[in-house]
C-alpha cells in the first residue's frame, strides 16, 4: 500500500502550531523563573508565607480572635492565597508582549501565544502555592476534614478568568499608552484591602457593603472562604458580578491586541 505523505510545515494544523509555540514559551518561562536563580522556588513559597505570618502576628496582637474561625493563619491564608493567583496572572499577562518581544519577531510565535503562555505558567505556580501553603495552614488549624472543594474550585476558576481578562486589557492599554501602567499600579493598590483578605464582608457597614458588592474580588474571596470554613455560608456572593467584569474586558483586550499588537511591539 502506498504510504501517506508526511505533513510539511505548511500543512501542519494551525492549532497544533499554536500549542507547540505555547508549550515552548511555557518551558522558557519556567526555565527563566527557576533555572537561573538559586532558591527561586523557595522564594515563590516564602513570600506568601511571610506575608501571612506578618498579618497573623500583627492582628493577633490587636484582636482576641480572627473574624472567622480560631486561627489567624488560616483566616489570612484563605484570603491572601486566592487573591495572589489573580494578581500574579494579571501582572504576568499585562507584561507578556514586552517580556516576549524578541521571540515575537519569529513568524511561528504569535502575540496570543505569549499572552496565554505567561498566564498559564503563573496560574500553575499560584495553584501550587495555594495548595501547599493552604494544606499547611489547615494542618496547623486542625481543619483539613472540613473542606468543601466545589466553592474553592469555582473561586479559583473565576479569579483565573478575571486575572486573564484584566491582564489582557491592561496589556493592550499599557502598550498603546505607557502611562496607563503607572495609573493602574496606583489604582490597583487599594484592591487588596477591598478584596476582603483581612476582613469579612459581613462585618462591614451597609454603606461599604453596597460599594464593594459591585467589585469582583470580594465575591471570590468570600466564595473561597466558604469552601474552607464549612460553617460559613455568605449570602452576598454573586458569580455573575465577577463574569461581568472579566469577560467584557477580556474580549475588548483581545480585540485591541489583535488590531494593535504590531504597533505595541514597535514601541
Amino acid at each position: 500500500m502506498p504510504q501517506k505523505p508526511a505533513l510539511s510545515a505548511h500543512d501542519t494544523p494551525v492549532g497544533l502550531i499554536a500549542l507547540r509555540s505555547i508549550g515552548a514559551l511555557i518551558l522558557r518561562e519556567i526555565s527563566t523563573r527557576f533555572g537561573r536563580t538559586p532558591g527561586g522556588i523557595f522564594w515563590i513559597f516564602a513570600q506568601p508565607i511571610g506575608a501571612i505570618l506578618i498579618l497573623s502576628v500583627a492582628f493577633g496582637l490587636l484582636l482576641r480572635n480572627p473574624p472567622l474561625g480560631n486561627s489567624f493563619i488560616l483566616f489570612y491564608a484563605s484570603g491572601m492565597l486566592p487573591f495572589l493567583i489573580y494578581s500574579g496572572i494579571q501582572s504576568a499577562v499585562q507584561s507578556a508582549l514586552r517580556y516576549s518581544r524578541p521571540l515575537l519577531m519569529y513568524p511561528a510565535v504569535s502575540w496570543i501565544d505569549a499572552v496565554f503562555a505567561r498566564g498559564i505558567v503563573e496560574a500553575i505556580i499560584g495553584l501550587c502555592v495555594l495548595i501547599l501553603v493552604l494544606c499547611g495552614a489547615l494542618e496547623y488549624a486542625g481543619m483539613s476534614a472540613a473542606l468543601r472543594i466545589g466553592p474553592m474550585v469555582q473561586a479559583v476558576v473565576m479569579l483565573t478568568v478575571l486575572g486573564f481578562g484584566i491582564g489582557v486589557f491592561n496589556c493592550a492599554l499599557a502598550g498603546l499608552y505607557p502611562v496607563w501602567g503607572t495609573i493602574w499600579s496606583m489604582l490597583s493598590r487599594p484592591i487588596f484591602l477591598g478584596a476582603g483578605v483581612i476582613f469579612l464582608y459581613d462585618g462591614l457597614t451597609p454603606v461599604l457593603q453596597a460599594i464593594l458588592w459591585y467589585t469582583p474580588w470580594v465575591h471570590m474571596t468570600g466564595l473561597f472562604r466558604s469552601g474552607v470554613y464549612a460553617t460559613y455560608s455568605p449570602d452576598y456572593i454573586e458569580p455573575v458580578v465577577v463574569m461581568l467584569w472579566a469577560l467584557p474586558v477580556l474580549l475588548l483586550g483581545l480585540l485591541l491586541l489583535r488590531r494593535h499588537h504590531k504597533t505595541i511591539l514597535m514601541e
